[in-house]
């Protein structure tokens, strides 16, 4: 992360393009993103030493009153927000944005850093000579201002009428990534009533959860300036699909790429067959840093293109893997979309996850099972033993228990990081588990909205 100040000249450039102040995010381990602003002229001093924060910005839960308290994260003691300048973006009105990462007072990195935690990961597969490549999907649900449903006279599934209906508001958000340099790939209505789909342009795994954020911001603002608002909630009505945010990653090294032009299934190198077995190997540890909520079981069941099953597959959307074959129709080449990250997570610790179990299949020579070609609850039971598949538990007691005992997601993440992530999810079932699906839907469905 660059901490670099920048010149005065480029602070009179900001302050002459109307840039009031500048904003800062980081993501704590329940997925929320947390954030302080500074005029303008404080900018390099956000950057360094930073801004003060609590011990306990770790620990704040997604019911906006609870504080996962741990032997570690209590009333006492103060970090710093430090912004990256590096990556500092003009978003209008005023404001620029930049992210953030926690650091001590002297300097040193938090362990429990999301964005310091990926930045590591990423280091450790150039150690290997191995570089990742991230992009990024955001689905999410347009509702009223109070978080209620809209209309939906009109709507059908990726159906030009959503655009129509909400042309405005996609205009809106287009321009202001255009403005911004983030790059979208496509912006479309989904399954569900009311329900938007962003592909993001893929990039090094920092700088593509950047993105991440920074594109919920811009489609958070431009949906007050419509007098609506956006749901992350992984399942905004108990009654509706679930909003997912699959992340699509790609390896290379200077050999070429890892899941095209090998001699492997679909294309796979061996080393590509061993970071996505590597994945598979490891999903139901980690599913308490992918899909780990308290709603998150309401959207990952079968049928519901969740990836439920831990399995892979060419294109097959019911796998927990896909595997997405290079070619004339795919220029980013061949890459693997992980489907059970859902909006919930952290996006930092969620690729972190994904690249360090990558990592770890390559290092071990990880074998691939073979490829599930249908819908694996088409399967019988004798079938998906003997290759291995399971369904991911959806009660959070087994996630947070899988994640916990894990010694593979603890090596990758760090204990201070996976502590946090376990002590905030432990808090929502100890106050929430007695509540019934539409309950929960309906307490969290602006929990992860900016």
């Amino acid at each position: 992360m660059s901490t670099t100040p920048l010149a005065a000249a480029a602070i009179a450039q900001l302050e002459a393009e109307g840039v009031d102040a500048v904003i800062g995010t980081v993501v704590n381990p329940a997925g929320l993103v947390l954030a302080k602003a500074v005029p303008i002229r404080r900018t390099n001093a956000f950057a360094a030493p930073g801004m003060g924060a609590s011990l306990v910005w770790h620990a704040f839960a997604i019911d906006q009153t609870g504080i996962a308290f741990t032997e570690n994260i209590g009333v006492v003691g103060d970090q710093r927000v430090r912004i990256d300048p590096s990556a500092l973006r003009i978003i209008g009105d005023g404001l620029a944005w930049a992210p953030a990462g926690f650091f001590e007072q002297d300097g040193t990195p938090v362990p429990a850093c999301s964005r310091g935690t990926l930045q590591r990961v990423e280091s450790a597969l150039a150690e290997q000579g191995i570089n990742a490549v991230i992009g990024h999907e955001i689905e999410f649900m347009v509702v009223d201002p109070d978080g209620g449903r809209l209309p939906s006279t009109l709507w059908a599934p990726y159906g030009l009428a959503g655009i129509l209906e909400r042309e405005a508001f996609v205009r809106d958000v287009s321009a202001a990534a255009t403005a911004a340099g983030v790059g979208i790939e496509q912006f479309h209505p989904e399954y569900g009533v009311n329900q938007f789909e962003i592909s993001l342009t893929p990039h090094a795994p920092v700088a593509a959860a950047d993105q991440l954020v920074l594109t919920r911001i811009l489609v958070g603002r431009a949906a007050r300036r419509h007098g609506l608002r956006v749901s992350l909630s992984p399942a905004p009505f108990a009654d509706s699909v679930g909003s997912g945010a699959h992340q699509h990653f790609s390896l290379t090294t200077s050999d070429g790429p890892l899941f095209s032009d090998g001699s492997g299934a679909h294309g796979m190198t061996a080393a590509g067959e061993s970071a996505l077995a590597g994945v598979l190997d490891g999903l139901s540890e980690a599913q308490g840093v992918l899909c780990g909520s308290i709603v998150s079981g309401l959207r990952t069941r079968p049928g519901n293109w969740a990836g439920a099953y831990t399995c892979w597959g060419a294109e097959n959307r019911e796998a927990a893997l896909r595997f997405v074959a290079g070619g004339p129709a795919n220029p980013y080449g061949g890459n693997v979309e992980v489907k059970v990250v859902d909006p919930s997570a952290n996006p930092y610790f969620a690729s972190a996850a994904i690249l360090g179990l990558a990592l770890d299949g390559i290092t071990r020579k990880a074998t691939l099972p073979p490829e599930t070609t249908i819908d694996p609850v088409t399967l019988s039971d004798a079938d998906r033993a003997r290759d291995g598949i399971v369904q991911l538990p959806r009660g959070q007691l087994d996630a947070i228990a899988a994640l916990d005992g894990s010694a593979r997601l603890r090596a990758i993440l760090g204990d201070a990081a996976v502590d946090a992530i376990v002590a905030v999810r432990r808090l929502e079932h100890e106050r929430y588990a007695n509540l019934d699906p539409e309950e929960l839907a309906d307490k969290f469905r602006m929990a992860w909205s900016v």
